[in-house]
């Protein structure tokens, strides 16, 4: 039945058993831990008024700038929205990048509303430079509004959200790309099945991930993106990245059912082929997947805490500006491949390099190899291989050894931090750190904390208390109570370096001495050279819980190691 105080912009035909209220009428709550739960649980998902009223308290509470334009302003600039219906061709500003207002089961004329809001936004509120979300969460929140001077309110709330360390929306392109960025490290690390597979069948995976919030907000069916957006409400821009990766493990699954029994690798395709093919699998998800099947498996995975997100995404914004990149412009400038016509290496081919430019995090992505070192060129000396690699940070450790077998090792740090362990043995690097091997067979192995973060709990580190957040963000809200975080958890993002560590720490990253450079310690190591570049071992070690990556004892065939040049200067 048709809501006629919160629903006369929507066409309740087309809503299916979402059109029929039931469950709770009331919720009585202002503990923002139990809205977190109510949401999730969908407590008001089957009561049309009740969600459009919950979320007037969720968005009311949303601290603001304090010159926020509210539904007075819209009534006195849009006058009686009944003799604006001429205005329904209104073009959406620059700032949408193209996205139309998603139908959502609106009424044909409600499109114009949600124009019209639209542009007011962009009247009112300059500062907007990049924002293709909005034309989605528009059209979602006409849902649950009185007329569009709420929905216009409604929407400048979430804009001017001003709380110390809580993303809403993106507002600008660098806010935008660096979120691309960090949705592109964290499928890289919590989806690697489904990573893998857009590595082997598309030519430019940052090209895909660049979609990841169209798939959300603009391809989700409304019974779906509905749900979302009430936790979004309470949980902000996190439970994007869940939905997202989520979406992400089911695509990979579908692909899998697809191709059947085929075996071996599918054949790579163009970027935007298989942009396409994610984005109609979004489309059609309603008829696999339910709303509260999709949030469960979001749920389930362990991503790390906001903070810490946040700080990799403040990593990444800051990448993009050393590179010049603040404004919105053509994508190839902005995720650079790898250029086969520059790029030569005695030991990987340009695919393999593109496989391993697919491990490394997105902000060094945008970078091109250089070659800082090689056997080849300047011979087998430690000295050689340490005065060359100084100075350059992070850098790949590539090695194939006499039987052919290539392994190697991607390292955050510069080996010339190894100088402050004096002549004592000690262990530096960061969680960004990783081991892998490409022949016999490609696998790569990361720090064993992102798959266990438990283990982390006895680490601590200078920089991890320099790079926390103040206390100020967990102040009280507009009457929400904000729950209480726990401390002292550690992001295998931040740049933490770990000296002395003891011989069973889960940190040991990388070491060097005149005697050797190891990668790897705890019961073992991942790599270990001698001065001679000549002989190694590699074996499991506590930090990257990984195999031996070629025979246990090798030798060095050829080694290189390659920096990483800022293309968009070269």
């Amino acid at each position: 039945m048709a809501d006629e105080e919160y629903g006369s912009f929507v066409d309740w035909n087309q809503m299916g058993d979402l059109a029929t209220s039931s469950g709770p009428t009331k919720v009585d709550c202002k503990d923002l831990k139990e809205f977190k739960q109510l949401a999730r649980q969908g407590y008001w998902a089957k009561n049309h008024k009740l969600r459009a009223q919950v979320y007037q308290q969720l968005i009311k509470a949303i601290p603001c700038r304090t010159v926020t334009p509210d539904a007075e302003v819209y009534r006195d600039l849009m006058g009686n929205a009944a003799t604006k219906r001429q205005s329904s061709h209104l073009p959406l500003p620059d700032f949408v990048d193209g996205n139309p207002v998603p139908q959502y089961c609106l009424k044909a004329e409600s499109l114009t509303s949600a124009h019209q809001i639209i542009s007011c936004v962009a009247g009112q509120l300059p500062d907007i430079s990049y924002c293709p979300s909005l034309p989605a969460v528009t059209s979602l929140l006409l849902h649950f509004s009185k007329d569009e001077a709420q929905c216009f309110e409604n929407i400048s709330r979430i804009l001017a959200c001003n709380e110390p360390g809580k993303r809403l929306l993106d507002q600008t392109f660098l806010s935008y790309e660096s979120g691309c960025m960090t949705f592109g490290d964290l499928a890289n690390k919590y989806c690697t099945s489904a990573h893998k597979l857009i590595v082997a069948t598309a030519q430019d995976v940052l090209e895909v991930y660049s979609d990841w919030q169209r798939w959300v907000l603009g391809d989700l069916p409304f019974s779906h993106m509905v749900r979302i957006l009430d936790v979004f409400l309470v949980e902000g821009y996190k439970i994007l990245f869940r939905v997202a990766i989520a979406l992400l493990k089911f695509y990979r699954k579908h692909k899998a059912g697809v191709q059947g029994g085929q075996g071996g690798q599918p054949p790579q395709q163009d970027s935007d082929k298989v942009r396409a093919d994610i984005r109609a699998f979004v489309k059609g998800i309603a008829s696999v997947i339910t709303p509260d099947k999709l949030l469960e498996k979001a749920f389930s995975i362990r991503l790390f805490s906001r903070k810490e997100i946040t700080l990799l995404q403040l990593t990444n914004e800051r990448s993009l500006q050393q590179k010049g990149i603040t404004v919105s412009q053509k994508r190839q400038n902005v995720h650079l491949a790898l250029n086969p016509d520059n790029f030569s290496s005695e030991i990987v081919t340009v695919k393999e390099m593109r496989d391993i430019w697919s491990w490394i995090p997105e902000r060094f992505a945008l970078c091109q190899p250089h070659l800082l070192f090689t056997t080849t060129n300047h011979g087998c000396s430690l000295n050689r291989f340490y005065s060359h690699c100084e100075g350059h940070e992070p850098t790949l450790l590539l090695i194939r050894t006499t039987d052919g077998d290539v392994c190697g090792a991607f390292l955050s740090t510069d080996w010339e931090e190894r100088k402050r362990g004096g002549n004592k043995l000690s262990f530096f690097g960061t969680g960004e750190c990783f081991v892998f091997r490409l022949k016999p067979e490609m696998e790569r192995y990361e720090w064993v904390v992102i798959r266990h973060p438990e283990l982390a709990s006895s680490v601590k580190t200078q920089e991890e208390v320099e790079l926390a957040p103040t206390d100020g963000q967990n102040a009280e809200n507009n009457g929400l109570k904000q729950p209480e975080k726990p401390a002292g958890d550690i992001s295998p993002f931040l740049s933490a370096r770990h000296f002395n560590l003891n011989s069973k720490n889960t940190s040991m990253f990388m070491a060097g001495t005149v005697d050797s450079i190891i990668v790897g310690g705890g019961e073992g190591n991942a790599l270990y050279i001698d001065s001679e570049l000549n002989h190694g071992r590699t074996g499991r070690c506590t930090t990257f819980d990984n195999p031996p990556l070629c025979a246990e004892t090798f030798q060095v065939g050829l080694l290189e190691v390659w920096g990483f040049q800022d293309a968009m200067n070269s």
